[in-house]
């Protein structure tokens, strides 16, 4: 019986090995790859042409013009922020749990952020 366990774990653990193996060589590859389809010219052209939609909706939603600018700004932030996790983490700077809580994290700072802008709208409202 422990002949068979001892096996199992050997088995497994090679397994793991072998899993591990090949994640560590794909995942650098997948990075990359991503990396030159986010900073192509043809994917700044696509995020310029999505900065500007969100900007003329924004507008034709009645925003005011300092708002609907600062927004996308905002918008156009979070693809340059993803840009750079990605770039980091490329150089293996970043293993994909920070990648994970550092995204987290920026998510939790925008809703903060949005959530006292709202607030503070709505106390100038109040006035």
């Amino acid at each position: 019986m422990i002949d068979s366990e001892g096996k199992n774990k050997k088995v497994e653990a090679e397994n793991i090995r072998e899993i591990l193996g090949v994640v560590s060589s794909e995942v650098p590859a997948l990075i990359k790859s991503l990396l030159a389809s986010v900073f192509s010219e043809e994917a700044g052209r696509s995020m310029g042409k999505a900065a500007a939609a969100y900007y003329k909706e924004l507008k034709q939603g009645g925003m005011p013009e300092e708002v609907a600018v600062k927004m996308t700004q905002d918008y156009m932030r979070t693809f340059t922020s993803l840009g750079d996790m990605l770039r980091s983490s490329g150089h293996g700077k970043s293993t994909g749990d920070e990648i994970g809580e550092e995204i987290e994290r920026k998510i939790r700072e925008k809703l903060e952020k949005k959530t006292k802008e709202r607030e503070q709208d709505e106390d100038d409202e109040d006035e």
